[in-house]
């Protein structure tokens, strides 16, 4: 039997948001919305305004009322190391104290692209920069720069930065996105240039024939397909048995470059990311959030050929923060703890607990739904069918009604996720299920899902 949440008088909403409401009034008043991301322009839950958070240590945070929160957003996964981790730390300070910028080559920077080179299978010559959307530019001038061609296949869905080069279809309603087996492609938002919207193709994911026509009418002008190999964006939807064998069958074969994004799933699926998750490597990879710790840290690599005329200066990438040894430093201490025997197993462990509390919870009460990931990322989707997503046009016809009840019980029992239905919940090295505060968290959580799952089935 699930226990019952005997922490709901520590943890939640208990000291009201009135704080928050307060800053909110404030930075509406000087920020453009009162958010710096259009991310966060959502309510939190049943509330008009965003919770405003003061500060996190381990697995918890705590926002500007005093409410306290085990924290599964992490940053959008960023922090996978937990807040506040002592080695994280000890490395920001130490660098704090020896210089954060130059503007010159550093040792730092050095270190960390070898650290990369040697956990990621495929991952031959690295370039930095300091967020996914700055990497994904990188990896698309580079790809186009070594094929000489343009266009870019994408999936439906799958979120691949704000910037204009790929911010098409992102989110696009049934309407007006085209055939499922020919979607048209839409820009993501109003100041994005037709003609890139132009060069961007977009497919159907899990779709095997209407990919491989795709790629017969435009395989001359194709530069690259590029994918989140777990859609973290589209509810963790997964690719289905064989399709990125196919992919990269398809694109050996017509000299077109496979790209991984791993802004959200790389360091986090496996150490290698996920081409030692799936045993499929892409010819270019992107990183961000996990490398980092929670630092604007990002990176791209691939092929020596590939990223060849970039260490030539054939194709051009600059940046004056690439590299700092700053971020560098921070970077650098994650890779070496995730790559530590044990650290990922902890996470997934813990993540599979929570999964299988969910289904269990679900099954209890008699809610249709999936839960689908993997430990260290997941998501429950309300479908009336309680079968698993195939593609972004099943994530339309998700009960959004249901997971936000869901989310937001979950919130009032101190348990913070994201407030979309269509991303994911984290866990991180924090929420480990080997330490007393770790088994702490698992319990709790459990029973806060099975009080929220009670109140899904009532509505």
């Amino acid at each position: 039997m699930t226990p019952s949440v005997s922490m709901k008088t520590q943890l939640g909403l208990r000291h009201g948001t009135d704080a928050s409401r307060q800053w909110y009034a404030r930075a509406s008043a000087v920020l453009a919305g009162g958010v710096s991301s259009s991310a966060r322009s959502s309510t939190t839950g049943d509330l008009p305004y965003p919770l405003y958070i003061t500060r996190g240590d381990g697995s918890h945070i705590w926002d500007a009322d005093g409410n306290e929160f085990i924290d599964y957003l992490l940053s959008y996964g960023s922090v996978i190391l937990g807040h506040q981790d002592g080695g994280l730390t000890e490395a920001a300070t130490a660098q704090l104290n020896a210089g954060t910028m130059f503007g010159t080559c550093n040792t730092l920077e050095v270190e960390l692209a070898e650290q990369i080179s040697h956990m990621v299978p495929g991952a031959d010559l690295v370039r930095f920069s300091n967020s996914g959307s700055e990497a994904i530019c990188g990896a698309i001038r580079a790809a186009r720069g070594f094929t000489g061609r343009t266009k870019i296949l994408k999936f439906e869905g799958h979120y691949h930065g704000w910037v204009d080069v790929l911010a098409v279809s992102n989110r696009p309603g049934e309407k007006e996105a085209g055939p499922l087996d020919h979607p048209i492609s839409q820009p993501h938002s109003r100041g994005i240039p037709h003609g890139i919207v132009d060069d961007v193709l977009i497919a159907p994911w899990n779709h095997r024939d209407s990919v491989r026509q795709i790629l017969d009418e435009h395989e001359s002008e194709l530069a690259a397909v590029i994918l989140e190999p777990v859609v973290a964006n589209n509810a963790c939807t997964m690719p289905e048995a064989g399709f990125l064998e196919f992919l990269r069958d398809e694109c050996t074969r017509r000299g077109v470059l496979l790209i991984y994004d791993e802004i959200v799933t790389g360091f986090r699926l496996a150490r290698g990311g996920a081409a030692e998750y799936f045993g499929i490597r892409p010819d270019l990879i992107i990183w961000s959030k996990a490398i980092g710790g929670g630092f604007p840290v990002s990176a791209f690599a691939g092929r020596r050929d590939i990223m060849t005329p970039i260490a030539a200066n054939t194709v051009k990438h600059g940046g004056t923060y690439n590299g700092n040894p700053f971020c560098a430093a921070v970077a650098l201490a994650v890779l070496r703890k995730i790559n530590q025997p044990g650290v990922l197993e902890s996470i997934h462990r813990h993540g599979d607990e929570l999964m299988d509390a969910i289904r269990k919870s679900a099954r209890h009460h008699g809610v249709p739904c999936c839960v689908q990931g993997m430990g260290g990322m997941f998501q429950v989707v309300f479908t009336a069918d309680g079968k698993p997503l195939r593609h972004y046009r099943d994530l339309l016809k998700t009960d959004a009604r249901r997971y936000g009840i869901f989310r937001q019980a979950l919130l009032e029992r101190g348990v913070h996720i994201n407030s979309s239905g269509s991303a994911c919940w984290f866990v991180s090295a924090a929420h480990g299920c080997d330490d007393a505060s770790g088994g702490a968290d698992l319990s709790y959580t459990c029973a806060a899902i099975e009080e929220a799952m009670a109140l899904c089935a009532a509505a």
